[in-house]
């Protein structure tokens, strides 16, 4: 039986935050565009265990989540998702690095489709894959999004953001 979801939208520095749950995991984690006034901490205490755990990261005191995740999507998707998990903080990975650790290593394209589809971004952070040239590549938040979680966890171009810093598109 499929339970309802129940979503609680918090501020980040990258800009508003839709975060998702079926009440047992995490399902989403969508950017919030045009932003949004954030809905005060109510829901699900996973709801609120996310949000704590994602300002934690926004301030740099947490490295690596600690959430139940139930992503939808085919099985090749999940592997990949999985695989993303496995990436540490601050470092970064090839999609080509990527389809080998899932077993498939012909399958960058297969690797690319499925990492733009992740629903929970950040914490499967897709964010940390890049192309095997190391140029940033797509990103469903956007690059100026992606380029600014990298420097976050100092694996960026640039040096660690500002903490103040909020990004925004042109």
């Amino acid at each position: 039986m499929n339970r309802p979801e129940s979503t609680l939208v918090i501020d980040s520095p990258i800009g508003g935050l839709a975060i998702s749950s079926n009440g047992a995991a995490l399902t989403r984690i969508d950017f919030v565009r045009p932003p949004r006034s954030a809905v005060a901490d109510q829901g699900d205490d996973l709801l609120r265990e996310a949000a704590r755990q994602l300002r934690a990261y926004f301030a740099g005191e947490l490295a690596e989540f600690d959430l139940p995740l139930d992503p939808t999507g085919t099985e090749f998707q999940r592997r990949v998702w999985k695989a993303l998990c496995a990436i540490p903080w601050g470092q970064t990975v090839s999609y080509t690095e990527v389809a080998r650790r899932v077993g498939q290593p012909t399958a960058t394209r297969a690797v690319g489709a499925a990492n733009g589809r992740n629903p929970i971004a950040i914490v499967i952070p897709c964010h940390r894959v890049i192309g095997a040239n190391g140029s940033l590549t797509g990103y469903g938040g956007g690059l100026p999004i992606k380029r600014w979680l990298l420097a976050h966890e100092g694996s960026g171009e640039d040096s660690r953001p500002e903490r103040n810093t909020v990004v925004t598109e042109p």
